[in-house]
């Protein structure tokens, strides 16, 4: 976890950084699922090597029953600002572990490097290795190499756009589909992001968090799209999306702007807006009529996307 990291490394938190670390914290506090729930679904951590020869653990939520047919595979990136997060949080909040549940999907959550210790590009090059790795053993998990899907919130979001630019261009792998919710994604200030104020997510904790993944490269106009994918230009071959947001967080327009980028390329995008609200509502208050909306929407486009897209590996991921 983060304390811990921060405890052997010396560091402390400025004031953004240390809010940052409360919201997660609140996180955890949230209601679990029900024992029931948890009885359905098997969790296993793997080490897998990363790229600089190093390990990193993944997290992979399965169903306990077992199944004639391969499943869907989800790459589910956890959020944080990029600075924050655990992998463990895709077994307790938020949208990917009902999938497993419900839809008998496979979800695979990374723990990738906190830019606490490793700026750009040590967490989209970890998402990128576990991504690698899923296509790698997909038998061993029970899944199709033609349907890996990817998702996360928030920062997870953002990582998962970026996952899905750095995957087309690479050549080596193919995502079928794409959940980035309320996503992280533009390093520059819009109009929904310049001067919000809003509870879990605000300008403040936003220009505290690219910064510390960023470093050097905050502020200048050689962020690639790898770090925040609103910089990419060419969004053709990218794979079909869905996402939801709200009109009172910061990530509203960058969003949107997502949305129409990847449609006017030609890519099936869909997304939900909700009035008001704040950032990640849907996890903070679960039961309120929007997060539950959200919630059967989610699910919804899920679910057509589990039975209209696949995207079949290239013949050097076999």
């Amino acid at each position: 976890m983060l304390i811990f990291e921060i405890m052997k490394t010396g560091k402390s938190l400025s004031e953004p950084g240390r809010r940052i670390v409360l919201l997660i914290c609140l996180l955890l506090a949230l209601p679990g699922p029900a024992r029931s729930a948890t009885a359905r679904v098997r969790s296993r951590t793997h080490r897998i090597e990363r790229s600089d020869g190093k390990r990193m653990g993944v997290l992979v939520l399965s169903p306990r029953d077992e199944a004639d047919t391969l499943r869907t595979g989800i790459l589910w990136i956890h959020g944080g600002g990029y600075i924050t997060g655990m992998k463990s949080m895709a077994k307790w909040v938020g949208r990917p572990r009902p999938l497993v549940e419900k839809y008998g999907a496979v979800v695979v959550s990374p723990g990738y490097r906190l830019s606490i210790q490793h700026r750009y590009p040590a967490a989209i090059e970890d998402c990128y290795d576990a991504l690698r790795w899923m296509v790698s053993h997909a038998a061993e998990l029970g899944i199709r190499t033609d349907q890996i899907f990817v998702g996360g919130e928030s920062a997870g979001g953002g990582l998962t756009a970026a996952l899905c630019i750095l995957s087309r261009d690479r050549g080596e792998f193919s995502i079928a589909y794409q959940m980035p919710l309320y996503p992280m994604l533009d390093d520059r200030d819009t109009e929904s992001s310049r001067d919000n104020h809003n509870k879990v997510w605000n300008t403040k904790l936003n220009h505290f968090g690219w910064e510390q993944y960023l470093g050097e490269l905050y502020g200048s106009d050689d962020v690639p799209p790898y770090a925040a994918a609103a910089r990419e230009t060419d969004y053709r071959g990218l794979p079909p999306a869905y996402t939801f947001v709200s009109t009172g967080e910061p990530f509203y327009c960058e969003t949107l702007a997502y949305v129409a980028h990847l449609r006017e390329a030609g890519i099936p995008a869909d997304c939900d807006v909700f009035e008001g609200l704040y950032h990640a509502f849907d996890i903070y208050q679960p039961g309120i009529p929007e997060s539950r909306l959200a919630t059967t929407s989610f699910e919804q486009h899920f679910l057509f996307a589990k039975s209209h897209y696949f995207a079949p590996q290239p013949e050097t991921a076999r």
